[in-house]
């Protein structure tokens, strides 16, 4: 596996497209840390900020556990629209996939994210978030490391 993004600590920024259910696409700016600790857990926090709209910004912070040289891991997710989320992901060749569930929800709020590995320091980005079987949301970007 040869992912910069999630496997290395670094700095990242978003660029991007916000889309709601019957709503105008509106851009997405952001950026993410990674950092590792002992015992292979990482963190991950994130802010999306929507320059061109007034909406309030949006907060990850991401806890999770992946062994060395393992493909798939867990991770609990505080996120400032859906509260407390459980996931797992997937190491893969090319991306890096991750599917969430919101604790105790009675929408049923789920979601998925997807990374795809462009360039050691480039990733095209992609998510969704989910009400039962349908998608409310969805944000696609790209996610340049900072150096």
């Amino acid at each position: 596996m040869t992912h910069s993004f999630l496997l290395e600590a670094g700095r990242w920024t978003l660029s991007g497209t916000w889309i709601e259910r019957n709503q105008m696409p509106i851009t997405v700016r952001g950026k993410t840390i990674v950092a590792w600790g002992q015992n292979n857990w990482f963190t991950m926090v994130t802010k999306l900020v929507f320059p061109e709209a007034e909406r309030p910004e949006i907060s990850f912070q991401y806890k999770g556990r992946l062994d060395s040289g393992e493909r798939q891991y867990t991770y609990v997710l505080q996120q400032s629209i859906l509260g407390r989320v459980e996931g797992e992901g997937w190491v893969g060749v090319e991306s890096i996939i991750q599917r969430y569930w919101v604790l105790g929800d009675r929408q049923r709020r789920s979601g998925f994210e997807t990374y795809y590995r462009v360039s050691p320091d480039q990733y095209q980005y992609s998510g969704g978030i989910l009400a039962g079987h349908y998608l409310t949301s969805t944000i696609e970007g790209t996610l340049q490391r900072q150096t």
